[in-house]
């Protein structure tokens, strides 16, 4: 049993998921860093908002309004008030469409190797008989019955 695991995992395709695993967690990683240190800097200048990911409304205001800083979500949530964070929702869905955008340039990449490979590997058609040699064999068939 121990053999056959260590089979299975050794195979090919299971150390490449395995490596795509980890390379997409360090491209996550990469993509949040781009989000919140690149984009959201440039979009919070250009919305006049001090920080773009802390935008958001208040639905409850908590019981101690006076002794907390209304000026952050995260204050608000702690001290028990309820905030719609659509600030941190717009951060997520940037994110979002980077990564897709960056899987799809990669997957196109992917698919013009993959086909570029397979017209090169694809066995070349012969050059059949052409037209006239085709009517001579069947002319010469038909004379022999």
């Amino acid at each position: 049993m121990l053999k056959e695991f260590k089979e299975f995992a050794l195979k090919g395709n299971m150390v490449d998921m395995a490596i795509g695993i980890i390379i997409g967690a360090a491209f996550g990683t990469v993509v949040k860093s781009l989000v919140d240190d690149m984009f959201m800097p440039l979009i919070s200048s250009i919305l006049k908002a001090p920080d773009f990911s802390n935008l958001f409304l208040v639905l409850k205001t908590p019981e101690n309004a006076a002794e907390i800083n209304m000026h952050s979500l995260e204050a608000i949530r702690e001290a028990g008030g309820i905030a719609f964070g659509y600030g941190l929702f717009i951060n997520a869905l940037i994110a979002f469409l980077i990564v897709t955008f960056v899987l799809y340039l990669v997957v196109k990449s992917i698919n013009r190797l993959k086909r570029k490979q397979e017209e090169e590997s694809a066995p070349q058609p012969t050059a059949g008989p052409t037209q006239e040699e085709l009517l001579s064999e069947i002319r010469d068939l038909l004379k022999a019955k």
